[in-house]
């Protein structure tokens, strides 16, 4: 493909009739690009005069002057519907973006107004990792725009220039063996077995929530994922207390629904376990933990328990080391503890073999 970079940006150079010509496609995005060429030489094979870099330069989108609230609801939440892991999250971004924001033309959102908003949510005392996450959405949404050719690329590289907030720190808080014993002894009967699940297979909430018995393999021992939130296939062995619970679970199920956990009174999957999780979580006397540390508090496990990092990065399903990375001091924290073991081990039998020289 005669695609070349300059200056950062992607250059198309081709050859017509015994003449090299060069265009510039004004993007930095190399698929992008692609994309710009195959139209160029679509557009080059249909023309009848001779192609120069004017007329073989690609259109540049028009910019609509449509709300960002209108762009918003109409096109981009419509779009997101099953395609996006955390759809419900985006579709409630549309609450907390402030009415002057959502009444601006999306082709006059530039680098000012996006950090205004961005004043505007540190005003509201949201938490540093709130706000970077409600500007990611926000940035996503544009990028989205910008490929429907509602802005420009010189619109969206303005808006890319708002920088998260520095000081957003990863959660890394998980329980104990004994915690974990507590925690379980008080949830409640539906909840006992989602929880458990989450502990022993480091499975996204969503991930259980939307699981099926289509998706349990007892027989081979794994649970397929193939809706996960890096959109990408995971398999996750089932240990025997597992495939123990998964048969105590299939013995009850109902029969008019396909997914595991059902509300026996609606005879529909739960979608929010957010008070019986925090009940339990104060009866068994652990505060400030949500249900997502339970991924925490399998990895960690694990981690301690002498797993390498790659293994723990495939059974989470990190699209990277990088996330996984977080759980590396625990590996070393457990090594020094079973160097002070074995310390103490070898000065009590220098001791003895002291004493018994003294003899």
């Amino acid at each position: 493909m005669a695609l070349y970079k300059r200056g950062g940006v992607w250059w198309i150079s081709l050859y017509h009739n015994g003449k090299r010509h060069r265009i510039s496609t004004k993007t930095t995005d190399k698929k992008k690009a692609e994309e710009i060429y195959a139209k160029v030489l679509l557009k080059l094979n249909n023309q009848q005069t001779e192609p120069t870099s004017e007329n073989l330069k690609p259109a540049e989108p028009v910019e609509s002057s449509m709300t960002y609230k209108e762009f918003y609801e109409k096109h981009y939440l419509p779009w997101c519907y099953k395609r996006q892991a955390y759809y419900e999250v985006k579709k409630y971004f549309l609450n907390v973006v402030p009415e002057w924001f959502y009444k601006l033309q999306i082709n006059k959102i530039g680098l000012k107004e996006v950090e205004y908003l961005q004043n505007f949510f540190i005003e509201k005392e949201y938490s540093t990792a709130t706000c970077n996450r409600y500007i990611s959405i926000l940035k996503a949404s544009f990028s989205k725009a910008y490929d429907w050719k509602f802005i420009t690329e010189e619109r969206l590289k303005d808006i890319r220039k708002v920088k998260p907030l520095q000081g957003e720190t990863k959660r890394l808080k998980y329980l104990t063996k004994e915690e974990i014993d507590k925690l379980l002894m008080n949830c409640d009967r539906h909840l006992y077995p989602i929880v458990f699940i989450a502990i022993y297979t480091g499975m996204r909430k969503g991930e259980i929530l939307n699981l099926k018995w289509s998706q349990i393999d007892l027989k081979n021992g794994i649970i397929l994922l193939d809706k996960t939130k890096n959109y990408e296939r995971r398999e996750i062995p089932i240990s025997d207390s597992l495939k123990a619970l998964f048969k105590q679970l299939h013995s009850q199920r109902r029969l008019n629904t396909d997914y595991v956990f059902v509300n026996p009174d609606t005879g529909k999957r739960y979608h929010n376990l957010k008070r019986s999780f925090n009940t339990a979580c104060r009866k068994a006397g652990i505060q400030d933990f949500h249900f997502h540390d339970l991924r925490h508090t399998f990895a960690s496990h694990l981690v301690m328990s002498g797993a390498d990092l790659k293994t723990v990065q495939e059974l989470l399903g990190h699209k990277s080391l990088t996330m996984t990375l977080r759980y590396s001091h625990l590996s070393q924290a457990h090594k020094r503890e079973a160097l002070k073991a074995l310390e103490i081990n070898l000065s009590h039998n220098l001791v003895t073999v002291k004493s018994q020289s003294q003899e």
